[in-house]
C-alpha cells in the first residue's frame, strides 16, 4: 500500500511542552483530532496504518505515516490538535504541517533545507555582533559534528597531548 509522511511541527507557548511529550501521546491527541473532525469512518480510515513515525522531542519535529488515500483526512483533522499530554500534565500547543512526502528521505531533505533557512532566518534578525558571532558559532559546531572524517585529526592532536 502507498503511503504519506507528514512532516509536523509542535509549536507552544510553553518550552516545557516539547520537553515533555512523547509519540503515543502525539498520535493519541491525533486519533482524538481525526475522530471529532471525520467520526468514526474517518478514524477507521486513518488509522488503518497511521503510526508515529518520528519524534524530536527537542525540536519538536513529528513525522507522521499514514496511508496515501486518507492522507487528506489526516492533514484537516491536525489544526484540530489543540493539547498535548505528558508526564501528567496538559500542555497547549498546535500542529504545523510542514510538508508532505512520499518517502522519509523526501521529509528529511525537506527538513535539512528548512532548517538552513531558519538559521539564515536567525542570523538575520541579529542584533548585534555578539549574536551574530553566536549563531555562527552553533552554525559551525553543528556542522562540524557532522563531518566525521575531520574528527580523526582532532583525535590525533589529544593523543600527542597525552604523551
Amino acid at each position: 500500500a502507498a503511503r504519506r509522511y507528514v512532516l509536523c511541527e509542535v509549536l507552544s507557548e510553553d518550552p516545557r511542552c516539547r520537553q515533555c511529550i512523547e509519540d503515543r501521546a502525539v498520535g493519541l491527541a491525533v486519533r482524538d483530532a481525526i475522530a471529532r473532525a471525520h467520526g468514526d469512518y474517518g478514524l477507521g480510515c486513518c488509522c488503518v496504518s497511521f503510526t508515529v513515525k518520528y519524534l524530536n522531542a527537542y525540536t519538536g519535529t513529528v513525522l507522521l505515516r499514514c496511508r496515501k488515500d486518507f492522507q487528506r483526512l489526516l492533514s484537516s483533522a491536525l489544526p484540530l490538535v489543540r493539547h498535548l499530554e505528558g508526564r501528567g500534565q496538559r500542555f497547549p500547543c498546535a500542529l504545523r504541517t510542514l510538508h508532505v512526502g512520499g518517502t522519509i528521505r523526501t521529509c528529511q531533505k525537506f527538513l535539512i533545507q528548512y532548517n538552513r533557512r531558519q538559521l539564515l532566518l536567525l542570523l538575520q534578525n541579529c542584533t548585534s555582533e555578539e549574536e551574530r558571532r553566536s549563531v555562527r558559532q552553533s552554525v559551525l559546531s553543528c556542522s562540524l559534528a557532522e563531518e566525521q572524517p575531520q574528527s580523526g585529526e582532532e583525535e590525533e592532536e589529544e593523543d600527542d597531548g597525552a604523551e
